[in-house]
């Protein structure tokens, strides 16, 4: 909404004042189809855009001080509630069968899963997200907070990016094992069918002892509160903690790997 407003602004600003679309692309170095998106708000209208377009059009200040409200989001829109309640949350437990969690992400599986997402993301949002994806993960710092990451072994074995920079991913998964509040557990595949075939999802406790559960897909995200969706997601979960790992054949998994690497 924040792109099509802004583009609008642009647009009647623009008839105003009586300037064309090639003529505020000519002076602003874009093609006439490229404004046009931007007005349109189906592409973010760019800081250079608005520069030229408030002195064109003689808006003083008042195009350009739209570039605040532009600013790529920290995550996507979907999963705001939740990145909300995981920073307050004093128990975190979840389930990844094909990613390593977020939480758990060096910079380079980071940036490498950003880069690949589809349609693609200007380099601004990529640089906000990777940003945004190694602050959260100060909250596994607060050690009052208990964090328990189940992870599948096709996203412990599967590299996003170079071998190398797998085996900095697994090693980086050992070092935060080794946090008194962290427990990371493998799903190997030979353990048959299970719940969490079925996908992820991560299980919240907020500090008035609620429980919450999240679900994602590709392009949404459900947060559960009611207490039947959120039994479901537990019980789940308690079968899934049954099949996987030991958190000690976990870390030495994921050695082994590291060293074959």
């Amino acid at each position: 909404m924040a792109w099509r407003y802004c583009g609008n602004q642009v647009k009647l600003w623009r008839m105003r004042a009586g300037v064309s679309r090639e003529v505020l692309g000519d002076k602003a170095g874009y093609e006439y189809e490229t404004v046009k998106s931007m007005e349109q708000g189906r592409r973010r209208p760019s800081l250079r855009l608005l520069e030229v377009a408030d002195e064109l059009c003689g808006a003083r200040g008042l195009l350009l001080a739209a570039q605040e409200y532009l600013k790529p989001e920290k995550y996507p829109w979907f999963s705001m509630d939740f990145m909300r309640y995981e920073s307050e949350a004093i128990a975190h437990s979840s389930y990844e069968p094909l990613l390593i969690p977020g939480l758990l992400q060096n910079e380079e599986t980071a940036r490498a899963l950003l880069e690949s997402h589809w349609p693609p993301l200007d380099d601004e949002t990529v640089e906000e997200r990777v940003a945004a994806r190694l602050e959260r993960q100060s909250l596994l710092e607060k050690q009052t907070k208990a964090f328990t990451f189940v992870i599948g072994e096709a996203a412990v074995r599967y590299p996003v990016d170079s071998g190398e920079a797998h085996k900095r991913q697994l090693l980086h998964l050992l070092a935060a094992a080794k946090r008194r509040n962290v427990t990371i557990q493998v799903m190997p595949f030979d353990r048959g069918a299970h719940p969490g075939l079925n996908g992820p999802y991560v299980l919240l406790e907020t500090p008035e002892h609620e429980q919450l559960a999240y679900e994602e897909g590709q392009t949404r995200g459900v947060l559960y509160a009611t207490p039947e969706q959120v039994s479901l997601v537990s019980q789940r979960h308690a079968m899934i903690l049954q099949k996987a790992l030991s958190p000690e054949e976990s870390v030495r998994y994921i050695g082994k790997l590291a060293e074959e690497l």
